[in-house]
């Protein structure tokens, strides 16, 4: 019995990770796949906007 009690913590984990991982690929992409594109987009010009730009040394 001690075989039991000492498999269960694995197993019990591992069918939570393997619902995790259903749950984020099941979520990705779909109808607000374009809206977390655009947000990604916005983010990163405004921290392109944000850096200062070096100059050209001539």
């Amino acid at each position: 019995m001690d075989y039991v009690s000492a498999l269960l913590p694995p197993a019990v984990m591992a069918v939570f990770f393997i619902g995790v991982i259903r749950v984020i690929v099941k979520t990705q992409g779909g109808a607000n796949k374009a809206k977390e594109d655009a947000a990604v987009d916005a983010a990163l010009a405004r921290a392109e906007g944000a850096r200062p730009s070096a100059r050209p040394e001539a």
